[in-house]
């Protein structure tokens, strides 16, 4: 069995409501006339027609051999509406996603937006996802209109998802400060990885990690540089007393705990991957249907990976089905 954990799918409303919603994101066309979407004005993400065509998911799903794809809602998600307006957005994105679920059962699952602006209605919503649409967990960005997850606002939801032992999607936003990533398409080309990093690192060294043990993080495009960093974040521990203050054992201890999805599909990143936190903390990605990602890869780069075919197992199904919500 083949599941994809890293898989965008956008409702039609969601576009509908991205358009009639003032925000930092706009529609645009790029040099080829493909529809894309704008960050300030610079290149964020192209438009596919398999982002809002179920039947033509089940049929590259099945060409290339995925049982069931985990669908959530890419970047931005439901934060280009303001506080007021996202509980409804949510409601509005996690009833489409329910509504494809239960006319394919067999096939999607999903991880459902939450409001997290608005902090009663996000844990209202979280209930309602998990407990009567049987979502599988639920998406966040590394960053929520420019606020770490670190921020105190946000810790009664994470208590709360640390009691249910929520499994979480931390999918990449642009970085707070954007302005140098507007060039060259670099937002989601070296951002991402960037404000992904910076997340997991933050969150690690702010004791959340060590206080939390309970959520089932997973960890967007193979943890950004997270695993590259490991050892350089432990020496960090070792030689300044700041990073000592919330945590008592080194990063690597906490990072070694989480997830990460296989979106990266070089074998010496996965291998690296691999050795470092073993094939049971690896979940299978595509990042299907946006351009960086790709549904054949995402399982030719596993089965090509020099392991034994129990640990691909892993990658390919059994941790997923370890660490998802209501499967």
């Amino acid at each position: 069995m083949k599941l994809d954990l890293h898989t965008h799918y956008y409702p039609e409303v969601f576009f509908k409501l991205l358009r009639d919603t003032p925000s930092e994101f706009s529609f645009d066309k790029d040099p080829t006339g493909r529809t894309i979407i704008t960050h300030h004005g610079a290149r964020f993400f192209g438009v596919t027609p398999p982002m809002s065509d179920p039947q033509k998911r089940l049929e590259d799903m099945d060409r290339v051999g995925i049982d069931i794809e985990v669908i959530s809602l890419s970047t931005p998600n439901i934060f280009f509406a303001d506080e007021t307006q996202q509980p409804e957005v949510a409601r509005i994105i996690n009833n489409a996603y329910a509504e494809l679920i239960a006319e394919h059962p067999q096939r999607f699952k999903g991880f459902a937006s939450i409001p997290m602006d608005s902090p009663d209605a996000a844990l209202a919503e979280l209930h309602r996802a998990i407990d009567e649409l049987k979502m599988s967990g639920v998406i966040l960005l590394s960053n929520i209109k420019g606020r770490a997850l670190t921020s105190p606002a946000y810790r009664p939801f994470f208590e709360e998802a640390n009691r249910m032992k929520l499994c979480i999607f931390l999918h990449p936003m642009i970085p707070v400060y954007s302005e140098p990533f507007r060039e060259y398409v670099l937002g989601p080309l070296v951002g991402f990885p960037f404000d992904t990093t910076l997340a997991v690192a933050r969150m690690c060294f702010d004791g959340m990690l060590a206080e939390l043990p309970d959520i089932r993080w997973i960890i967007g495009h193979l943890g950004g540089a997270v695993p590259y960093l490991m050892e350089r974040l432990d020496s960090g521990y070792r030689d300044f007393a700041e990073c000592r203050v919330k945590i008592d054992q080194p990063p690597s201890t906490y990072l070694k705990k989480l997830y990460y999805d296989t979106v990266t599909f070089s074998p010496h990143n996965l291998r690296l991957a691999r050795d470092l936190v073993g094939a049971d903390h690896m979940v299978m990605g595509s990042d299907y249907p946006h351009l960086l990602g790709s549904i054949e890869r995402s399982v030719s780069s596993i089965e090509a990976m020099e392991i034994p075919a129990r640990e691909k197992q892993r990658i390919f199904s059994g941790t997923a089905l370890e660490i998802l919500n209501n499967v």
